[in-house]
């Protein structure tokens, strides 16, 4: 039986240009994923780093523990990030743009990409990024660090501004 497919209500809140799809995805801080083992679903808020050329996301994360674990089990995931851009008053309403996504996530194993994913974490969060990468990658951060890629394989989005 096919899925169902749904369209947005209120398509004059639609976003449908992936480069700015993109721009609100790169620029949170925050990501959330939603994934599922054994019939039973796991949200987490990670943070993350987006290369649009490689419709790619790149989170890092400890060799064990829940996300592994619901990973490995099931790499299929679903996830939202959310630009808040404040209560308007007097409207009782929010102004927002948010990303919803799926794809698939599995654990990058070539050092030149957990490199490339480091580097583009890195120049994103730390206020000196030439510093920490001189700090935090190496050749055995590399070899121990957890990087997961998600294929990004479809993605929405909706804002609500003025």
């Amino acid at each position: 039986m096919a899925e169902p497919v749904y369209h947005l209500r209120r398509k004059e809140r639609e976003i449908l240009d992936k480069s700015e799809l993109f721009s609100i995805m790169s620029s949170s801080k925050f990501m959330t994923i939603a994934m599922c083992k054994d019939n039973t679903p796991y949200l987490v808020t990670v943070n993350h780093v987006c290369d649009q050329d490689a419709k790619a996301i790149y989170f890092h994360c400890a060799k064990a523990g829940k996300k592994m674990d619901f990973l490995n089990a099931n790499p299929r995931v679903c996830g939202e990030v959310l630009e808040d851009r404040g209560y308007v008053a007097g409207e009782c309403d929010y102004d927002y743009r948010s990303v919803h996504f799926s794809g698939k996530a599995s654990t990058v194993a070539a050092l030149s990409e957990k490199k490339k994913a480091l580097n583009l974490m890195i120049e994103k969060l730390e206020k000196d990024p030439e510093e920490a990468k001189k700090a935090f990658i190496d050749q055995s951060s590399l070899e121990t660090v957890v990087i997961f890629r998600i294929d990004i394989e479809s993605m929405t989005g909706k804002m609500r501004v003025p």
